[in-house]
């Protein structure tokens, strides 16, 4: 039982993210720091799977929050899940103050640690029915539908609808979900560790790379630059700058609009950071972004 294994009186809320998990760093009987992430009971199936993917991830032997223990709490109310606690600084605040070498480095570290996530062997039960496409346009509509619209997006969103048949045009592969700074840590060694793989999915590798637009290129260019050379061994195919361009264009207008109900300084955020892909893209009549080139 979770009551056997933590010491509730050291739980401390952890606030950070997006997740609708409730977070806490707690301490194990054994006086170890975990990771306790508890959801509603509703969700068992689905927190059960996640776990499960987490265990694959963490049979890849890279720096992680390792799983450490599955189930639901004493009343049956919640579903919970028990994680070691990586220790270190976030990386996206780290690293501004590093060198631009090492930087680059770290980026290089983590674009292999990517790689090592897609090449999971890929369970075809996990493979979902239908691609993102429809999703996507949807999506896109909803923001052309919106009062949200930002001057001059008409480029960018030509640019998805004529090409959004270039993704999932590479084989399905298990994803991290969220593989930017935010979600790695700069551990005391100086090493990276990954964290909240609550966003699991499988679908096509290319889309983990658009948050670097989004979140990773306003802390770190030479970050950004190693994470995509190390993942393709710096042989970077053509394709995937015409495909990562689609995810780019999609993400920076429809981010605005799924900003909506967070309030103005989210959409203020995410319409700032719309403008600078823009610029970044040429308004998406550049396949490849300024900073990369």
């Amino acid at each position: 039982m979770l009551s056997d294994k933590i010491c509730w009186e050291s739980r401390i809320p952890v606030r950070k993210g997006w997740s609708s998990d409730r977070k806490y760093r707690v301490m194990s009987r054994a006086g170890d720091p975990c990771l306790l992430r508890l959801s509603d009971a509703s969700k068992y199936d689905g927190k059960k799977k996640e776990f499960e993917i987490v265990q694959k991830y963490a049979s890849l032997g890279f720096p992680m929050s390792q799983p450490l223990d599955f189930g639901t709490t004493p009343d049956g109310s919640q579903v919970y899940m028990l994680l070691s606690w990586v220790d270190g600084r976030d990386l996206e605040e780290v690293l501004p103050s590093l060198p631009e070498e090492r930087q680059l480095e770290l980026g290089r570290k983590a674009g292999a640690i990517l790689k090592k996530i897609h090449s999971l062997p890929l369970d075809p039960a996990d493979v979902p029915a239908a691609t993102k496409k429809e999703k996507k346009l949807l999506q896109l509509a909803r923001y052309e539908q919106s009062a949200l619209r930002i001057a001059g997006d008409e480029t960018a969103l030509r640019y998805v609808k004529e090409n959004i048949d270039l993704i999932w045009r590479e084989a399905p592969v298990y994803q991290h979900g969220d593989f930017h700074p935010g979600n790695l840590i700069y551990t005391p060694e100086g090493n990276i560790a990954v964290i909240d793989f609550n966003r699991w999915e499988v679908g096509d590798p290319y889309e983990e790379f658009y948050k670097l637009e989004s979140f990773g290129r306003e802390v770190s260019v030479p970050y950004c630059i190693g994470q995509i050379g190390a993942y393709f061994q710096d042989d970077v195919p053509t394709d995937f700058w015409r495909t990562l361009a689609v995810y780019v264009a999609h993400a920076s207008l429809y981010s605005i609009k799924w900003a909506e109900p967070f309030g103005p300084e989210e959409i203020s955020g995410m319409t700032r950071r719309c403008q600078t892909a823009f610029e970044d893209y040429d308004s998406f009549a550049s396949v490849i972004p300024k900073w990369y080139r």
